[in-house]
């Protein structure tokens, strides 16, 4: 690397400073005061006096972690998987077919990404609770689907469009049908768009909160956010190494979920902005 490139680097690199402090400081707290004794929790030091790397291992076990973190994992890959299968479809008949509503449609999509989850909250629990489905994580899953299916159609839709039709044609000419096609020729080149819309989706229901917090009541159905919430909420006295403890390991999954599919996430999203 030439001396200029090397400078030009440290320039970038001191520039960004600022923000990457900010971003990993919350994290290297969480992390730091996970590792103290209970007793230093609250002072003043920054590195605790003895390290206690069995907090984590106390935590899983003492706190019900292990539990809420597996429910987490099942909604999210379900609600992942089932968004993705539905939506695929429907963008692809957006993106593809000339159809009488279909301007209106896709501003409907886009309306719907404006209602927050808490204006419907109340309702969704009336109904949810008339089905007799309440403290049920497939029923919470199918809310989660819900919910997502809107933005991952949009989503979608903007990145097939930008697929040549020619590659499907000359498939077609070559004799596959439209299904084979599509499953060999066209989702291929869409995997970064899926990628994309997939990690977002993900996200989305490892983090979610309120629809969670009312429709479960048992503990053995919490989900990560309502496990960890209830670790201070309503107690006279918190364990704020286990409460920092599960935070970090919360955040974990979707650290290495962006890292292992970092190079689809950038690609999806700069075709994205290209189009």
């Amino acid at each position: 690397m030439s001396r200029k490139k090397l400078a030009r680097s440290a320039l970038f690199w001191l520039l960004l400073s600022p923000i990457v402090i900010a971003v990993l400081f919350p994290f290297a707290v969480m992390f730091i005061t996970a590792l103290k004794p209970a007793t230093e929790v609250l002072d003043p030091t920054w590195w605790p006096s003895a390290v206690r790397w069995q907090n984590f291992t106390e935590m899983w076990t003492v706190t019900g972690f292990a539990q809420a973190f597996l429910n987490s994992f099942y909604v999210s890959v379900a609600t992942t998987v089932l968004t993705i299968a539905v939506s695929i479809p429907a963008a692809y008949a957006l993106s593809r077919y000339r159809f009488r509503g279909r301007e209106a449609f896709r501003q409907f999509l886009l309306v719907s990404q404006m209602l927050s989850p808490i204006v419907l909250v109340i309702g969704l629990f009336r109904l949810v609770a008339g089905i007799g489905l309440i403290d049920n994580l497939g029923m919470l899953t199918i809310v989660y689907v819900a919910f997502n299916i809107a933005f991952c159609v949009w989503m979608l839709q903007s990145y097939f469009s930008t697929i040549p039709l020619d590659l499907e044609e000359a498939s077609w000419m070559e004799g596959g049908g439209r299904m084979r096609t599509l499953f060999a020729v066209f989702l291929p080149l869409a995997v970064p768009a899926m990628v994309v819309t997939a990690i977002f989706t993900f996200i989305s229901a490892w983090n979610e909160f309120v629809i969670a917090l009312t429709m479960l009541r048992r503990e053995e159905s919490y989900t990560l956010p309502i496990r960890i919430f209830s670790l201070v909420s309503g107690r006279y006295t918190v364990e704020w190494h286990y409460v920092m403890a599960a935070a970090f390991v919360a955040s974990v999954p979707v650290a290495i979920l962006f890292a292992w599919l970092q190079r689809y996430l950038v690609r999806g999203l700069a075709l994205g902005a290209v189009k």
